[in-house]
């Protein structure tokens, strides 16, 4: 990917973070760049989109391999993915509720290592005993996914503080994730 294309991703990204109903000309305008020009790289919104889940799993790729979810105690682990995928949380909640993404049946094969990457973690928590075993870790990561989401939505709305997100996020899951004692 040159790096112009680079730069007219991560200034579309930002935009569609705020305003995720954004035309083709405001992404144009934001992006400082003509329509026609963006036309040139992306033949449309789908196209664009497409584009910035690549980006978006390329990102998430990097974030996890920073905070590592494979080592240490897994409630820790799940409190680094948490920070470490938070500059990114706009991003995934305006991929997240883009319906042209998800065709049925299908899933980006990004999307499918990410997944097993978070469901590896909260597997390994299960097998641990620190993780309840009635939820699945692919549910816990779809719970995560969605609480990750609700987050950047509530600090973009402002009902929540840009960094009282991460925490408030971690201890939610991990609060209904953990394993009781009876």
């Amino acid at each position: 990917m040159t790096t112009d294309r680079e730069a007219l991703l991560g200034s579309t990204a930002e935009l569609l973070t705020r305003r995720p109903a954004a035309s083709m000309d405001e992404i144009a305008k934001a992006a400082g760049v003509s329509r026609a020009t963006l036309h040139r790289y992306y033949a449309g919104r789908d196209a664009l989109v497409r584009a910035l889940e690549e980006l978006a799993l390329s990102r998430l790729d990097t974030a996890l391999d920073a905070v590592r979810p494979e080592e240490g105690d897994p409630q820790d682990a799940v409190r680094r993915v948490i920070a470490g995928t938070e500059p990114l949380a706009g991003f995934l909640a305006f991929l997240i509720t883009e319906n042209q993404l998800f065709e049925p049946g299908r899933q980006h094969e990004g999307w499918r290592r990410i997944d097993d990457r978070l469901c590896a973690l909260f597997t390994r928590g299960q097998e641990s005993g620190h993780f309840r075993v009635d939820l699945t870790a692919a549910f816990l990561t779809e719970a995560l996914y969605a609480l990750i989401t609700a987050a950047a939505w509530a600090v973009q709305d402002g009902k929540v503080a840009a960094r009282s997100a991460t925490p408030m996020t971690a201890e939610l899951l991990l609060g209904g994730a953990l394993r009781r004692a009876r």
